[in-house]
């Protein structure tokens, strides 16, 4: 029996009560590897906010089974101008199982040198972050996945400012955890790489337009619909008041206020 990690109902996400992705029905399976799309302002970022727990959602639900959840935002969210190192980078990955003051021990700089190694990071441990380029930057931040030890992987555009070699490194190390069982959620915007490389894809243009298997999702006639949505906010528009997408995506109803749960 195939078991879910993640389960939406009718789920409405946003931000000063302007929703950004809503009317949102579906499951996620555990140890599936699935691709997010959609244009500019489409709502991607804002789901994987809404399921690392950062945004609570306007209404609908959004149930989570995980043990730990490692979510990588996007580049440009950080501030590299922050005087740390890649050593103090990759060692947050430590929180989760040591806590805020918990005792690194030696077991743990052993598991942190095999992670640096897996990403092609090893002598770099005290290089600076303003000093790495986006490939490192990004190599980096996987070795921080790599060290929770997460069942559910968030990646937020992962491949942006990152050169061929980096984004086949990353693919492999994705292609490895999806491989143990994990679940891994990317957000992306090549078509080519998703064909190529992600089983499952969820298009958003604020609301699904398609979800399922890729080869019935990237299709002309569902990228056509996607790309008919306004970007900008529309200030005297009604709340949810056009139908919702039909089919295993789709939502029924109004949204609902419920909170999210964790179970």
């Amino acid at each position: 029996m195939t078991e879910i990690c993640l389960s939406f109902e009718n789920l409405t996400l946003g931000y000063q009560g302007h929703a950004a992705v809503h009317h949102l029905t579906g499951t996620v399976e555990r140890g599936s590897l699935t691709a997010v799309v959609g244009a500019n302002g489409s709502g991607k970022s804002t789901l994987m906010k809404g399921i690392a727990g950062i945004l609570k959602p306007i209404g609908g639900t959004c149930a989570m089974r995980y043990r730990r959840l490692a979510y990588l935002p996007q580049q440009s969210e950080l501030d590299r101008s922050f005087p740390a190192r890649v050593i103090d980078l990759v060692s947050l990955g430590f929180w989760q199982r040591r806590g805020l003051m918990g005792r690194i021990t030696r077991e743990d700089m052993a598991d942190l040198a095999r992670c640096l190694e897996a990403v092609g990071l090893t002598g770099f441990e005290k290089r600076p972050l303003d000093s790495l380029s986006g490939g490192q930057m990004q190599r980096a931040l996987f070795a921080r996945a790599m060290l929770q030890d997460a069942d559910l992987i968030l990646l937020d555009e992962p491949f942006n400012a990152v050169d061929a070699r980096t984004i086949d490194d990353l693919l492999a190390l994705i292609g490895c955890w999806v491989a143990e069982g994990r679940t891994v959620l990317c957000v992306l915007h090549d078509h080519a790489l998703v064909r190529a490389h992600f089983p499952r894809t969820l298009l958003l243009a604020r609301r699904p337009v398609a979800w399922g298997p890729t080869r019935d999702v990237l299709t002309a006639e569902n990228l056509s619909r996607a790309r008919g949505f306004q970007e900008a906010w529309d200030e005297v528009a009604g709340w949810c008041d056009d139908n919702p997408v039909s089919g295993p995506a789709a939502a029924h109803g109004h949204a609902t206020g419920k909170a999210v749960a964790n179970v």
